[in-house]
């Protein structure tokens, strides 16, 4: 076997070895970018914990084949870059896709994502799609103002202390007044009658 043939089996098997661990990956064309842009590109795929790859198509379609990325095999014309996804699987999809927004060059091709095969508009609605972590942040926000308000309350009464048995006080003080009024008012109802009468005869 020659040296050019090995060299392009260690790519295939490091292409191969990379999808293996991969939750997800896709697939771009890079072209137009500036130097400056790549090196963004891959400062933010770092901070994501995505890796950016660029492999000749014949290596890619040959590492894919009887993976559960073969569905990229069509993806790979052109000049192709690779994104891994290893934790977040929809990561390489968000990077890309603000990428493209933000260069207005680029194209993405398609890619993988969780055994599941998207086209470039399905990988940009994905990207859109708030991960995990961003629904747990909103989630507790919405949660953080209603339990904020309610130790603040709590807070308030155990900081006044004293004036609970006060509000229990007033009740009592109410009821001999609410049972005193019917007993001045009977008497005068029963005396009406007693003064009209004569007044008849």
């Amino acid at each position: 076997m020659s040296a050019f043939i090995k060299e392009k089996e260690a790519i295939v098997n490091e292409i191969k070895e990379k999808l293996e661990n991969a939750s997800s990956a896709v697939v771009v064309d890079y072209r137009g970018i500036t130097v400056a842009e790549a090196d963004l590109l891959r400062k933010r795929m770092r901070e994501a914990n995505v890796e950016y790859k660029i492999y000749k198509n014949t290596m890619l379609r040959r590492a894919v084949a009887g993976t559960q990325f073969e569905a990229l095999t069509d993806a790979f014309k052109g000049p192709s870059g690779i994104a891994f996804g290893y934790e977040d699987a929809t990561a390489p999809a968000k990077v890309l896709d603000k990428s493209v927004a933000e260069f207005k060059k680029m194209e993405l091709k398609g890619g993988v994502i969780d055994g599941v095969f998207y086209d470039a508009a399905g990988i940009s609605a994905v990207a859109k799609i708030p991960s995990k972590e961003e629904l747990i942040a909103k989630l507790l926000g919405s949660f953080n103002a209603p339990i904020s308000s309610f130790a603040r309350v709590i807070q308030a009464i155990a900081d006044k202390g004293g004036e609970a048995p006060a509000a229990e006080a007033a009740p009592a003080e109410e009821a001999p007044t609410a049972e005193a009024a019917p007993a001045e008012e009977a008497p005068a109802a029963e005396a009406a009658p007693a003064e009209e009468a004569p007044a008849a005869e």
